[in-house]
């Protein structure tokens, strides 16, 4: 008995079949290796047939998840325990299905009994099931072995290479005896990193193959477990003038039994390496259909063929090297730690490859729900893109609930040396506000600079079949990335170009009038003039700009060679890297335990600052109050914009001297050998976050410390009097332009002056318009004098 499909099974069960019973040992083994946690646990049985251990696993104390995919078991399951209490008879496959029955908290115990033989992808069930386990959990297998089981039944056991195969990646692993069976208890999923591994030396003076790349209609990629003991992909050398396609189609057949066509098998690229000392030249192949089901056609090199998730493949075990590397090729990013390889594009015409699965639909639409529901995306088309643009599939290296993640997560897709995340897929909500404010007509043609994929298909999606983006990143390897994953499942309508986004768009690129709108996705510290000189008369530029160390989203509309801020939002993003990338200027002081940044770009003398900091403190409580959860970023934005030496002031440790805690910050101003900064100490305490509140208190020190801090705290009096507001969505916000850098300040409006290297920023804030009737420069050290009304 052997059997594959779902109509097999029912019919197994409507003819009043069933397994193997639960012997005592069992029962005892699973009251000894499966306690139910002080409270009670929750249990997940995989394959419960008529539901007798489900109901065995309800008597020790768990609440039970029993599933199955056979209706015909669970119907009498639910007849033959129909007072048992405790238990949910959930029809599911495993294998197939969307697991959104099972409980979202995950389980203390996951039990497959007389199932796992069964499964057709073991690797990718195993590995989510693991990730479903709670802390302490256990999955625990309960299975035939070969050497008890009639050779006419060996589908339904398990030899030792099988069982070695499933014990892998585990903490802890507990072989024990059930009458026959293996009992097996599997603790702590640790996920083997994958580890690329060569075969023995090989004969000859060179070898030359191809490797086939296949996925499901859920977007798996299929794997084959070889004798050697490592996963590989179907492929193998070819033969005569055998082209590369050809020759992925025909080892495709011969290892696996699935039948493809050669007009449906691309090259995608040609991969040199060496293998012990002989040049290895592979081609990989891209095959987007097929027809068969997988089957292990070569016995003495594959045991077993399977699909995995793309995200499980950096935790895979040992992986063939040009395997590895051929997944890197379609996928870059998914298989990390590979040795070096020399790749050649291949320019062809793929068409995107479908499947996705029903998981992934359910999560696209829960987290478009939850970015509209935010009001984040109030039109139509930002609301169809987001729920038709496969998010996952431009960060594969994730699991589909990261991916998706209630649209306020960013997915960090690339590091530099030192762990700082330089490229990544932007929070959902965010990513619907900027386009929101880039206001893409149908028909726009777009800019944006930095790369990845995902959003510039938003921006493609909500522009219409008539739209088109150019995308632009100086990193190779993300431009390599963002390629190949809009091969993959791209519109068609964007452009990638490799360069320093900070130059603009290639000439050629530019449509005749500038792009309707230009959007940057990393943090700039100026706004590079090629961006406001390829944009369109009224058309939108919309970035992440700093101002003051602090980073708002800002959406520019250009009139003439002004740039007319039409909307912010607060956000972070990762760095530039091109030549308008900035390091900002910093001073330590005692001895690293502070550092002043001087984030508007010019460092100022700080000579008599660590004797000043040695020296007493001076405090001055504002008097201006705010409870739990309120909004403070307008605050930071008018002090950086108004303030004259306005720095920042970071803690590395915790310290009495400063009152501030490790790794927090505070808006501060320079003086003298004088320093006043502001933070903020709690006055109400209570359970309730209505019940607690807190104070905007300066601190300062040096001789000019107290002027100082006056002028901080009357800076935070005229916030609260003229830009906060009791909703937090409600706060004024200043009315900004940008000129061109060298604009005379005749030419200025008035308002508080920051300059930058290519431009010059004016500021106009609520209630200081009569205090400025000429543009004000705020840079340097002052003298302190009295405060702001």
């Amino acid at each position: 008995m052997t059997y594959t499909t779902r109509d097999e099974w029912d019919r197994h069960f409507g003819d009043g079949k069933g397994f193997r019973p639960v012997g005592e040992r069992e029962r005892e083994l699973f009251a000894e290796h499966a306690p139910v946690p002080e409270g009670g646990g929750r249990a997940l049985d995989v394959g419960c047939g008529t539901g007798e251990l489900a109901v065995l696993l309800a008597s020790l104390g768990h609440t039970v998840d029993a599933v199955d995919f056979a209706g015909n078991a669970l119907g009498r399951a639910r007849e033959e325990h129909a007072g048992v209490e405790g238990v949910r008879w959930l029809p599911l496959d495993i294998e197939r299905d969307d697991p959104a029955p099972l409980h979202e908290e995950g389980y203390d115990l996951v039990v497959l009994r007389l199932t796992y033989p069964f499964l057709k992808d073991r690797g990718r069930v195993v590995h989510g099931l693991g990730e479903r386990l709670r802390e302490g959990g256990a999955l625990i297998v309960v299975t035939p072995v070969v050497e008890h089981t009639p050779e006419e039944r060996r589908g339904i056991a398990l030899d030792e290479e099988e069982i070695a195969v499933l014990a892998a990646g585990w903490r802890m692993v507990e072989r024990l005896d059930a009458d026959g069976l293996a009992f097996l208890v599997l603790r702590g999923p640790g996920h083997t990193g994958t580890r690329a591994v060569e075969k023995s030396p090989t004969t000859g003076h060179a070898l030359t193959g191809a490797l086939a790349v296949v996925t499901d209609d859920a977007g798996r990629v299929l794997l084959g477990r070889s004798r050697r003991g490592m996963l590989e992909l179907p492929g193998g050398k070819t033969t005569g003038a055998e082209g590369f396609a050809a020759a992925a189609v025909r080892e495709l057949a011969e290892e696996t039994g699935l039948v493809a066509e050669p007009a449906d098998a691309h090259v995608v690229t040609v991969l040199v390496d060496d293998s012990h000392g002989v040049p290895r030249l592979t081609a990989v192949v891209r095959i987007n259909a097929w027809t068969g089901t997988p089957a292990v056609r070569e016995e003495k090199l594959f045991s077993r063929w399977e699909f995995f998730d793309l995200h499980a493949l950096s935790c895979a075990g040992p992986v063939f090297v040009p395997a590895a590397q051929a997944l890197d090729a379609v996928w870059p990013g998914v298989v990390p730690g590979l040795p070096s390889v020399v790749s050649y594009p291949v320019v062809g015409e793929q068409p995107p490859v479908p499947g996705e699965p029903a998981e992934a639909v359910r999560l696209r639409h829960a987290m478009a729900g939850t970015v509209i529901g935010g009001g984040w995306a109030p039109s139509e088309r930002v609301r169809d893109a987001l729920r038709t643009v496969p998010r996952h599939r431009f960060a594969p290296e994730v699991p589909l609930a990261i991916a998706y993640d209630g649209g306020d997560r960013a997915v960090v897709t690339r590091r530099d040396g030192v762990g700082v995340a330089i490229s990544s897929v932007s929070a959902a909500w965010l990513q619907a506000d900027m386009i929101e404010s880039l206001c893409p007509e149908p028909g726009a043609v777009v800019f944006e600079a930095g790369s990845g994929g995902y959003n510039a298909e938003l921006i493609a999606h909500a522009a219409g079949a008539a739209g088109r983006v150019v995308t632009a990143d100086i990193d190779p390897w993300v431009v390599r990335r963002t390629r190949r994953f809009l091969t993959e499942a791209g519109s068609g309508r964007v452009t990638v170009v490799e360069g320093d986004a900070a130059l603009g768009a290639p000439a050629h690129l530019v449509p005749r009038g500038g792009f309707d709108g230009s959007m940057i996705t990393y943090s700039c510290w100026d706004v590079s003039p090629a961006w406001r000189e390829q944009l369109a008369e009224g058309g939108r530029l919309v970035l992440p700009l700093e101002i003051g160390g602090y980073t708002r989203a800002v959406a520019f509309e250009r009139h003439g060679q002004v740039l007319e801020a039409r909307h912010f939002t607060y956000c972070g993003f990762v760095r530039d890297q091109g030549q308008q990338a900035r390091a900002i200027p910093s001073a330590a002081l005692l001895d690293g335990e502070l550092t002043l940044r001087f984030e508007h770009g010019t460092a100022a003398p700080t000579a008599g600052l660590e004797e000043a900091l040695r020296g007493p403190r001076h405090d001055l409580a504002t008097g201006i109050t705010m409870g739990a959860n309120a909004y403070f970023g307008s605050l930071q934005l008018y002090a950086a914009t108004t303030l004259p030496a306005f720095v920042r002031l970071h803690a590395h440790r915790d310290t009495g001297v400063t009152a501030l805690s490790k790794g927090r910050d505070a808006p501060a101003v320079l003086g003298e050998a004088s320093l006043a900064y502001l933070t903020h100490v709690q006055t109400r305490h209570g359970e309730l976050p209505e019940d607690k509140e807190w104070e905007w208190v300066v601190h300062a020190f040096g001789e000019q410390g107290p002027r100082l801090a006056e002028r901080l705290a009357a800076t935070v009096r005229a916030w609260d009097r003229h830009i906060r507001a009791e909703d937090n969505d409600r706060h004024a916000e200043p009315v900004l332009t940008l000129h061109p850098a060298g604009t005379p300040d005749e030419l200025l409006p008035a308002g508080d002056v920051l300059d930058k290297e290519h431009s010059r920023l004016v500021f106009r804030w609520p209630g200081r318009t009569g205090h400025l009737p000429a543009p004000a420069r705020h840079s340097g050290t002052v003298a302190a004098t009295a405060g702001e009304s």
